[in-house]
């Protein structure tokens, strides 16, 4: 049995469609960002980094194994399932470069404009605009690759299910999909597939309604808790 310690960000989603994807056993701990519970000793204890998501896969051969980063778990529940990642050395390295692609790329540089264009107490034009061209340049480096492919390893991988919740968070932003006809292709196929449905509703119950206030900001942004730990 996997233990997951998430809460429903891409990040957190991408290894929740990949434990439904690979129909690997697992048991669901919320950790809620917003109250600063991933700053709790207990979690700590399994990420240093205090980030979601984290995992304990209790039921390996030579002990408890805890792991952070989710590209990581990601790699590790694709070997212990055997599927999902190519077993052909080119296969293999292609997915993986692509994962680290989402986890380089994508995800730090959407991340950031989110930050800046909807959180961020001040806004700062270049940063946003910075940050916006950074995010459309991804998407067209995915084009690109996916008007070759159907799927960025040649066949459906954990190198989508990383980028597919970050590109998913776009979607539902009144995206200008018109330049990208590939990527909106590619995202409705995965949108379609029953375990990435599951994967994305884990836990969104405790998504919160309307806008961030000051004290959740704080706790997201400033990571006073670790400072005071």
């Amino acid at each position: 049995m996997i233990e997951l310690y998430s809460w429903p960000t891409p990040n957190g989603q991408k290894v929740h469609i990949a434990l439904e994807e690979t129909g690997v056993p697992y048991q669901t701990f919320p950790v809620n960002i917003a109250a600063g519970e991933q700053f709790s000793p207990e979690f700590l204890a399994i990420n240093p980094n205090h980030r979601i998501p984290a995992i304990i896969d209790r039921d390996r051969h030579g002990g408890a194994m805890p792991l952070f980063e989710s590209g990581a778990i990601l790699i590790y529940l694709a070997e212990k399932a055997g599927n999902f990642m190519p077993v052909d050395e080119a296969g293999r390295y292609t997915c993986l470069q692509w994962l680290m692609f989402q986890m380089g790329g994508i995800g730090p540089m959407f991340g950031q404009f989110a930050h800046f264009n909807v959180y961020a107490p001040e806004k700062l034009p270049y940063a946003i605009e910075r940050y916006r061209k950074e995010s459309r340049r991804l998407v067209g480096v995915l084009e690109t690759r996916l008007k070759q492919d159907d799927y960025l390893a040649g066949t459906y991988s954990i190198a989508d299910m990383a980028a597919y919740p970050w590109v998913h968070v776009a979607a539902t932003k009144s995206f200008d999909w018109e330049p990208f006809p590939a990527v909106k292709r590619w995202h409705d196929v995965i949108a379609s597939r029953p375990a990435v449905q599951r994967g994305m509703a884990l836990l969104s119950e405790h998504r919160r309604p309307g806008p961030m206030d000051e004290k959740t900001k704080e706790v997201l942004f400033g990571a006073t808790q670790f400072q005071k730990r």
